[in-house]
């Protein structure tokens, strides 16, 4: 599995569809997966909702989304067709599909409602929301120069779109992006967030040192003018894996995202245990009003999951020393606090097992999430700066393949898939060459959330 699809509220559940290939642990022909929540919390398998073999998605069921009208569910999707050899991107046909349900669970598939336009073959990933008594398409895209685009259509009739007319609504000016991919528009915070997944973007300095990054821009944007930008590209996730984050809205109005947790292009293990691919926990976003910054944090129903509770005492770790809080960390929430101007230590974290740390470099003030698996040849670090306060707050769930680390309740997050062997999975807190003051240490367990 891969990209999330068409997150949505409706007839009280929330949907979450992904990119998938059933048949095997490699990428392959797309479908669409499905799964469904009366909580977000609490998840459920269901069949297949959507699978090529159409004119119009011989080759694969691309990512899309889906919005409710008039009481049913649209899907809307890229079908996808090689015109030459399999996987060979230069030879391709894209366009947007519909596909409707009455009961968000068996669909019926309509057929193409955009084409893409002329000296386009890269046109993929509609994102649809209605604003402004209309409906709203922007989709992903590579212009005959090789620069990625998000290309937006409108209509007042969610089946009918196709006049050929469309807007440029964002471009790279980096000459290395040749795609936007997985592209999302939202309100948030008085602004508008355009959410899209560049390829090509070279890596600078601590920034961008992944194969492909997921982030945002904000700016201002109305029916009538084009978007105007009012901040730079930020990655949302400062970790190994995280891509493709959709959106969509709660029903008392909170804005939640899902994302992929892997990376295009990387060493993924767990295929030898026949399965790729697993989705974030799903984050709440909002707007820091004074940077314009797009923050998450996760949802607060996780913590119907707590089972379990332990406490750790406040306490100062003395250089060089490090204490066990548990000897098997496998799905827990880490809540801890550390006291910043009270900490010598050159280096002070966690460990988990001996591939995993999660630690303050206080030489270059960040906080680091290490990993090192050299049987799976992974290795590397991801970073972020240091919140200029008296306390750094991490709140951390690990899964048996993965870690998302909270810092200060949306200064940053990181997010990286983890592959401690069997018995090599203790978590410990540690300080190297000074002291390091523990003011806070809560772990909960986590009760299984998905129901097959």
């Amino acid at each position: 599995m891969n990209d999330p699809n068409g997150l949505v509220y409706f007839k009280g559940l929330y949907h979450v569809f992904y990119q998938h290939h059933p048949f095997s642990a490699e990428w392959g022909p797309m479908h669409w997966g499905h799964l469904t929540s009366e909580d977000m919390v609490h998840w459920r398998h269901h069949p297949i909702a959507l699978a090529p073999g159409d004119d119009w998605d011989r080759d694969g069921c691309f990512s899309g989304s889906a919005v409710e009208h008039d009481g049913k569910m649209y899907l809307i999707y890229t079908g996808h067709h090689w015109l030459g050899d399999t996987l060979d991107d230069t030879q391709i046909y894209q366009v947007q599909c519909l596909a409707v349900s009455e009961d968000g669970f068996t669909f019926e598939k309509k057929g193409i409602i955009v084409k893409p336009p002329a000296d386009y073959t890269h046109f993929r990933d509609p994102k649809v929301w209605y604003e402004d008594k209309r409906w709203w398409m922007v989709c992903g895209a590579r212009d005959s120069k090789d620069q990625g685009q998000l290309l937006l259509h409108s209509t007042d009739d969610i089946e009918d779109w196709d006049d050929g007319t469309f807007t440029i609504v964002a471009k790279s000016e980096d000459k290395n992006v040749y795609m936007w991919e997985c592209p999302d528009v939202f309100p948030l915070g008085g602004k508008h967030v355009i959410a899209f997944s560049p390829q090509g973007k070279i890596a600078d300095g601590y920034s961008y040192r992944n194969v492909f990054q997921a982030g945002t821009v904000v700016g201002d944007w109305s029916v009538s003018e084009l978007f105007k930008t009012t901040t730079g590209f930020r990655e949302m996730d400062l970790g190994h894996d995280f891509y493709a984050p959709q959106s969509f809205v709660t029903p008392e109005g909170r804005r939640i995202i899902i994302g992929w947790l892997s990376m295009w292009e990387g060493n993924m293990p767990t295929k030898k245990h026949n399965w790729s691919g697993q989705l974030s926990i799903p984050r709440e976003v909002f707007l820091d009003p004074e940077t314009e910054t797009v923050r998450c944090v996760p949802i607060r129903e996780l913590v119907k999951i707590r089972q379990g509770h332990i406490s750790v005492p406040a306490q100062l770790i003395k250089s060089d020393t490090q204490i066990t809080l548990l000897d098997e960390c496998v799905s827990c929430e880490v809540n801890l606090v550390w006291t910043l101007n009270n900490c010598t230590g050159e280096k002070y974290g966690l460990w988990v097992g001996k591939g995993l740390e999660i630690f303050v470099d206080n030489q270059t003030a960040r906080l680091v999430v290490n990993r090192h698996y050299p049987e799976h040849t992974i290795s590397g670090y991801r970073s972020c700066p240091l919140p200029t306060c008296t306390h750094l707050k991490l709140t951390i769930f690990f899964d048996k393949s993965s870690v998302e680390v909270f810092v200060n309740d949306g200064h940053a997050v990181m997010s990286s898939r983890i592959y401690p062997a069997a018995g090599d999975r203790a978590l410990s807190a540690f300080s190297i060459n000074g002291d390091a003051h523990l003011a806070q240490c809560e772990i909960y367990g986590l009760a299984k959330s998905v129901l097959v």
